[in-house]
């Protein structure tokens, strides 16, 4: 079986499972890439990878970018048969691509070519979809269009949240990271090409995007604030112009006009109204819907159940969350 030299390039946890992975699997790991502390302590969900490259004796480089000469000569100097990209948060360019014999190996969190561009966890749980994936492949001069390699489908289930679905992600990239190295050893990669007519691609996302449409209905709502709830800065609306972040809601499964009587008998209150504060808070959404909320919390406060909030906090039937 022939040795592969693998490079490394990745600065979050993801990539640093990936790594393990790839040593456990017997691949002979010659470098290791990731950010300066600098740019670590910017970055968010950077680890260290000095403990790693200590346990197994492997050179580590800290650079500020993979797209620079002196990171190019440094490369080509190390000289490896392939390069995993994995949790690293910059495109390569096409001078570092072309260095490895194998080329250079990438993942990305969906079943491509759908869900291309960025945050695909988070846009397949707002969209409500039922099945997602993650993708190994070869990376090229595109965004996430590269040959594939590998691919695992995922389930989605209504317990499922980003953080959740992030796992699902990662324990699939694990198992794809296993599959791969004996295929690198023997010098043959199993490559087909994605469909780019049925790609999609989706848009960047940053935390002001984050605000609740209460005349969404309670499902979407449901899906927004699960999607966008821890790691993520969260789903937010406002009560008297204070910013409010909701991190877990349930879906209520009858009319609002029937929460509890504690409206009027027939009143059908507007969308973002509270309408009972009984059993978590309970908000009525668009098409006549309930949502209850369960964790939330003011900005810079600390995120508290239901009950908590309400003992710290005046809120009562009938106020508008807008």
């Amino acid at each position: 079986m022939a040795v592969c030299r693998i490079a490394f390039v990745g600065c979050v946890k993801e990539g640093k499972e990936c790594l393990q992975e790839i040593l456990d699997a017997g691949g002979e790991v010659v470098a290791i890439f990731t950010f300066t502390d600098e740019i670590a302590a910017k970055t968010s969900g950077a680890v260290s990878f000095v403990d790693i490259s200590k346990k197994y004796n492997t050179p580590l480089y800290k650079i500020k970018n993979t797209n620079t000469p002196e990171t190019a000569q440094l490369i080509k100097e190390i000289n490896p048969d392939v390069i995993f990209v994995i949790g690293w948060t910059r495109l390569v360019n096409a001078e570092i691509l072309a260095i490895p014999k194998y080329g250079c190996i990438g993942m990305h969190a969906s079943l491509l070519p759908k869900y291309r561009g960025r945050a695909p966890v988070n846009w397949a749980l707002i969209n409500n979809e039922k099945i997602t994936g993650n993708t190994m492949i070869l990376l090229d001069d595109g965004v996430d269009t590269g040959d594939i390699l590998l691919q695992r489908s995922i389930s989605i289930t209504l317990a499922d949240t980003c953080g959740t679905l992030y796992d699902k992600v990662a324990k699939a990239g694990r198992e794809m990271i296993r599959e791969i190295i004996p295929h690198l050893q023997k010098g043959d990669l199993p490559r087909k090409h994605q469909n780019h007519d049925e790609a999609t691609v989706m848009p960047k996302r940053t935390p002001e995007d984050g605000l609740i449409d209460w005349n969404k209905s309670a499902l979407e709502i449901f899906n927004w604030i699960r999607a966008l709830t821890h790691p993520y800065p969260g789903a937010f609306t406002y009560y008297q112009n204070k910013k409010l972040f909701i991190w877990d809601a349930q879906i209520a499964h009858f009319p609002a006009q029937e929460c509890n009587g504690e409206l009027l008998k027939n009143a059908v209150p507007g969308p973002g109204t509270v309408i009972s504060m009984s059993d978590g808070i309970a908000v009525s959404t668009g098409g006549n819907e309930i949502l209850s909320l369960r964790y939330l919390n003011f900005e810079d406060s600390d995120k508290v159940i239901w009950k908590d909030f309400l003992s710290a906090n005046e809120l009562t039937v009938g106020d508008i969350l807008s």
